[in-house]
Order: C-alpha cells, then sequence, then structure tokens
C-alpha cells in the first residue's frame, strides 16, 4: 500500500490482540487495540481508522450493536471475527453491514489479505473526484451502473450507495453470470475463496441487502430471481460489462 494503514483489532481476549496486533504491525500497519466497544469508540474518536477487526462477543456493548453503529455514518472497513459455533450471529453481522468475517481459529495471513482489500477499497471511496483523476472502471445492467473500483452502486439520477464487500463480490459474480441459475455453492466459490459452512445462509442474507439497494421488491424480485430448489438468477433487461 501507499501509504501506512491503520487498523483496530478489538477482542475481550488479551491473546487473540496480542496475535492480530502483531502480526500486522509486522506487516508495517499503523494498530490500536481495544478490549471494548467502548474503548473502540473513544479510538475511533481521535484517529483516522481504516479497518476494524472486530470479534462478535464483547463485553457491555457487543460487537454487533457497534457495526450497525459504525455502518450508519461510515464506510470504515468491518471484518467480524467470530467463533464456529456463532453461525447466527455472522448473518446478523451481515446485515448490520459487515464487511466480512472469519472464523476462530483463524489464519492471519487470511486476515491480513481481507484486510488489504477492504482499506483499498476504503481508500477509493475517500478519494475526491477530480477532472485529473483516471477514468473509473464502470458496468452497467438496467438503470443501475456500478463502479468496480469504489464499489458504488449508481441509480439512474446518479445517486450513488457504496456496497460492502461481501455486496459487491455478490453483485459483481452475478453479473459475469447473467441468465445462469447459480447455487449457493457456486456462488460462494465463485465470489472467492472461503470458508464455506452447509448450514451457513451467508448468500441468503447478502441476496436480500442487495434486493433492498436495487429496489428489488423480495415479494416479486425482478432483477434477482430465486430458483426453489436451484439457486439465484440475476436477470436485468440489459447488461454492459465490458
Amino acid at each position: 500500500m501507499s501509504a501506512v494503514a491503520t487498523v483496530m483489532v478489538v477482542d475481550d481476549d488479551e491473546v487473540t490482540r496480542q496475535c492480530l496486533s502483531s502480526y500486522f504491525e509486522h506487516e508495517g500497519f499503523r494498530v490500536f487495540c481495544a478490549s471494548t466497544a467502548e474503548e473502540a469508540e473513544s479510538l475511533l474518536g481521535t484517529e483516522a481508522i481504516e479497518l476494524v477487526l472486530l470479534d462478535i462477543r464483547l463485553p457491555g456493548k457487543d460487537g454487533l450493536t457497534l457495526t450497525r453503529e459504525l455502518r450508519v455514518g461510515s464506510e470504515i472497513g468491518i471484518i467480524l471475527v467470530t467463533g464456529r459455533d456463532d453461525a447466527i450471529d455472522r448473518l446478523i453481522g451481515l446485515e448490520c453491514g459487515a464487511d466480512d468475517y472469519v472464523t476462530k481459529p483463524f489464519n492471519p495471513r487470511e486476515i491480513l489479505a481481507r484486510g488489504k482489500n477492504l482499506i483499498r477499497r476504503v481508500r477509493r471511496c475517500q478519494q475526491p473526484q477530480t477532472a485529473a483523476a483516471p477514468a473509473a472502471h464502470l458496468k452497467s445492467f438496467d438503470r443501475w451502473t456500478l463502479n468496480m473500483d469504489s464499489r458504488q452502486l449508481i441509480d439512474a439520477q446518479h445517486n450513488s450507495t457504496t456496497l460492502t464487500e461481501g455486496e459487491f463480490q455478490l453483485l459483481a459474480t452475478l453479473m459475469r453470470h447473467v441468465g445462469q441459475t447459480l447455487s449457493r455453492d457456486q456462488l460462494m466459490d465463485r465470489m472467492r475463496n472461503r470458508e464455506w459452512v452447509p448450514s451457513d445462509r451467508t448468500i441468503d442474507v447478502l441476496i436480500g441487502r442487495l434486493r433492498r439497494k436495487l429496489h428489488d421488491n423480495p415479494a416479486d424480485p425482478r432483477l434477482i430471481l430465486t430458483v426453489h430448489g436451484a439457486g439465484y438468477l440475476f436477470t436485468p433487461q440489459s447488461v454492459d460489462c465490458s
């Protein structure tokens, strides 16, 4: 990365905090640590933090509540760090606006790779648009345009909505497979290499969030159709993915 990135590790387990902070510091990141959501909020008020590695189960205010509050007014990158038995909480976290999640025990290298990707996108979202700026990589369908650099969804009136990393990866995958029914397994495989838990409903949650942002009525969807027993089908009237 061109500049030192700032990361905050929020976990009440000292071993986890030390593991993640040491790894990211070794990779050249500026790292802050907090053991509670309240400590995290204090740091966020004084430091320009770009990525939060956030444990769901915290004393006092939990990680899900903090995720929801952060997402209201910020595009900060949020990766939830969860236990393997936290499947429902992971889905709620995605509903609240988290970009991604990893499960304990985790591989720090995997978190680093996901974190770098998120920080790049956070920085692109924050860059002012100038006449000298390079042309954005845009893809269009129906009345929507997707900015592939800043992961922003733009409507016909030029109003933009920033997608979380999961929403962006899913929409980009659907756009690459217009008119093809893809199962949840296939969608996860094509989105990226992520651990897949058979009972996990991550895809369903992300589909629901995408439909809301696309104003696609879930009771009678037009863009993202549910093919019962098979998966999901993306059916825009027009698409330009050149």
